[in-house]
């Protein structure tokens, strides 16, 4: 026979639904924090990623112009203006040697 259920017998279980509610939120904020969790394959802020530095040029308007020029050649490039200004013309390393040949009358390679 079971006995008859009372009244905290109600309130039992929505609060242990809370708690436990509650410790997963704690957990996760824990978890997934920035000061907790460091990536150790997260690119650092400087980095290209797969990407070289094909030519540093002084304004963004003249990179753009060596831009067209290697996607003319078939190369595909990207800018990229860093915190000491100018601005940088990036490639892949299989075509980094064409791009070098081709900066020549904007730019000295990097």
């Amino acid at each position: 026979m079971t006995p008859p259920p009372s009244s905290l017998h109600y309130t039992v279980g929505p609060v242990v639904a809370v708690v436990a509610v509650l410790i997963i939120i704690a957990f996760m904020r824990w978890a997934f924090s920035q000061q907790t969790r460091h990536d150790p394959f997260a690119p650092r802020p400087d980095s290209t990623g797969l990407l070289q530095t094909v030519a540093t040029l002084p304004r963004r308007e003249q990179a753009n112009a060596f831009r067209a020029v290697l996607s003319d050649a078939g190369i595909r490039s990207t800018v990229r203006e860093p915190n000491h200004g100018g601005a940088e013309v990036l490639v892949f390393p299989a075509d980094a040697e064409r791009a070098r040949q081709l900066a020549g009358p904007f730019a000295t390679p990097t």
